[in-house]
């Protein structure tokens, strides 16, 4: 009988970091929702929430490819 740990894809640090990039993908599209313009036609809808959401899926990236230093 071998004491076998299992072999997971990514680090702790990985999945903390996919975390943080989850967090601002759900505060882009909440930022976005709560543009008071007609359409989402505001500053919130159009600038401030896509630039939110676009860090959140670079942050998604890094975590992704992030190799944690053993």
């Amino acid at each position: 009988m071998t004491n076998k740990q299992p072999i997971f894809p990514f680090d702790r640090a990985n999945y903390f970091i996919m975390i943080l990039g989850l967090l601002l993908i759900l505060l882009g599209f909440i930022i976005m929702a709560s543009d008071k313009e007609p359409y989402g036609f505001g500053f919130l809808g159009i600038t401030l929430g896509p630039i939110v959401l676009l860090l959140g899926f670079l942050v998604q990236f890094v975590a992704i490819f992030y190799k944690s230093k053993k």
